[in-house]
């Protein structure tokens, strides 16, 4: 099985150095493929880069690590090619507020997650995964001895879970699940399991599973 970033910025380049340092291979992809081609080069034999259109066809599992808006565009421009995928949602739903802090583009109530469930072709599968850290905890939490640092995933997809689960074993992190999609909002900025939320740090596996 075949895994893929769409998306460079400081989370997708975070996850990127994460899977090469637990020996995963990744398919690298963004806007530029000189972008790809570089981050690929610098972490070596692990990574490969590709256009996104590429990566989209060669990879069974899609890690969209772009904006949530990004992402509502993503669908419908590939909506084809997408069927039997899994992708992975990291997204959250905000945007600077031109105050220095974030505001919501949907309504309070309303996760990522489930927005972009809604709007998927069928025979795609969607986890809600490796959003719940900043990139700053995404590179000094991975691989934490000897207790590691928890990152939080939902689906409603039981064998979709398990393979994410794997990537996020892969990563440097323990998986816990949080239930369906529909728990989403718990692992979006703001929600209870957050980084910058209610829980506003890193946890072990014992204390994210007493969280839920």
């Amino acid at each position: 099985m075949k895994t893929a970033i769409i998306g460079l910025g400081n989370i997708g380049a975070r996850l990127a150095r994460n899977f090469a340092r637990g020996g995963s291979t990744m398919i690298l992809a963004d806007r530029t493929v000189a972008k790809a081609e570089a981050l690929a080069a610098d972490i070596g034999v692990k990574a490969t880069a590709a256009t996104v259109a590429d990566a989209i066809g060669e990879a069974d599992t899609l890690i969209l690590s772009i904006s949530f808006d990004a992402i509502r565009a993503f669908i419908p421009q590939h909506n084809e090619r997408l069927t039997g995928k899994l992708l992975v949602d990291p997204s959250n739903p905000i945007v600077p507020d031109g105050k220095g802090a974030f505001r919501k583009v949907i309504s309070a109530e309303q996760s990522a997650g489930e927005t972009i469930a809604g709007r998927l072709p069928g025979g795609v599968r969607l986890v809600k995964a490796f959003g719940t850290l900043g990139a700053e905890s995404l590179a000094s939490g991975a691989f934490r001895s000897p207790d590691r640092a928890v990152l939080f995933y939902a689906t409603d997809d039981r064998m979709a879970g398990e393979t994410v689960a794997a990537l996020i074993s892969a990563s440097g992190f323990d998986p816990v699940s949080v239930g369906g999609i529909d728990r989403s909002l718990r692992i979006e900025v703001g929600g209870d399991l957050h980084e910058f939320g209610k829980l506003g740090r890193l946890v072990s596996e014992a204390e994210a599973r007493a969280l839920i």
